[in-house]
């Protein structure tokens, strides 16, 4: 082989082992990119290799999360649910509680995927299998909602932001814990619906709520997030206020019901009150906001009671 030619083979390889390198760059990490690593509620890792770009988140609450993290425009699907805050009425749906659209969600490409344990464990468990990151989130502690803005601020690359939301929520959540500190105790029934009687239990978000307000939750003592209770068990445990919980704090008809039972101190002293559900059922961003709205219900219901 003649030096000419022995030199166009040099430049060939040189060439061919350019396109190689290049190829191998952009179908992997950058040497030396940091892996962001979280753990769901669920115990599972979520490591991403680079910050998830497209997102799909599959509750509601969920969905407030991943905005008040900074990474909102990172969403590319929602659960049906999703009405906050506006702006997510515009994204694309991809199932409720009921059913989920695998499909769909697959077709949308998303690096991340968002949901708590309720949502369909088969289907989301189909997601996992075709290697699609899901972090599950389930806060059962108010401030449990901050480290959730966190993670997710983690995940998306928005820590800046997800960690000033964080902090937010924490000193509004800590400034009322200390306007109730001494406030003189209320015993409240909780009330989710009429027929069947629907209340929330000790584990749930509510009934940590009630006790930052200084009240007391008359059914704290059932671990059943969302128990069934009757008439008889309402009126043996006298509670001085009853809270109804409904959407958009829309009075239900059957909250004045109560009135019949004229020995029911809530009754007596005409504490049938009303929030706004979708603030305190929610365990998202918005949850201080309800917060605070029962505290200030509650103690109104105080001052009648004394």
């Amino acid at each position: 082989m003649n030096a000419r030619a022995s030199a166009i083979g040099r430049r060939a390889r040189a060439a061919l082992l350019a396109v190689a390198i290049g190829a191998i760059a952009v179908g992997a990490p950058s040497i030396g990119a940091a892996v962001i690593e979280v753990v769901g509620a669920d115990g599972v890792r979520v490591r991403l290799e680079a910050p998830a770009r497209r997102i799909v988140s599959l509750a509601p609450h969920a969905t407030e999360l991943v905005y008040a993290a900074g990474a909102g425009s990172k969403l590319v699907g929602v659960h049906t649910h999703s009405d906050y805050p506006p702006a997510a009425r515009q994204l694309r749906t991809v199932g409720d509680a009921g059913a989920i659209d695998v499909e769909g969600i697959v077709a949308l490409k998303p690096d991340l995927v968002v949901t708590w344990p309720w949502t369909v464990p088969a289907q989301v468990e189909r997601l996992r299998a075709l290697g699609i990151p899901i972090l599950v989130t389930l806060p059962n502690r108010p401030g449990a909602i901050a480290d959730e803005i966190e993670r997710i601020g983690r995940l998306a690359g928005a820590s800046a932001v997800a960690a000033a939301a964080a902090r937010d929520f924490r000193a509004r959540l800590d400034r009322v814990v200390a306007r109730y500190r001494n406030a003189a105790p209320i015993s409240v029934f909780y009330q989710v619906s009429d027929r069947p009687l629907f209340t929330l239990g000790g584990d749930h978000l509510v009934t940590h709520a009630i006790s930052a307000c200084g009240g007391r939750n008359v059914f704290a003592d059932l671990r059943i997030p969302a128990p069934e209770v009757d008439v008889e068990a309402v009126l043996a445990a006298r509670p001085e206020v009853v809270v109804a919980g409904t959407e958009g704090a829309v009075r239900p008809g059957w909250l004045d019901g109560w009135r019949r039972w004229t020995s029911l101190p809530a009754a007596a002293h005409g504490n049938l009150v009303v929030v706004d559900a979708d603030l305190l059922h929610r365990p998202g961003p918005r949850f201080v906001d309800g917060v605070e709205a029962l505290c200030a219900v509650l103690d109104e219901a105080r001052g009648r009671a004394r």
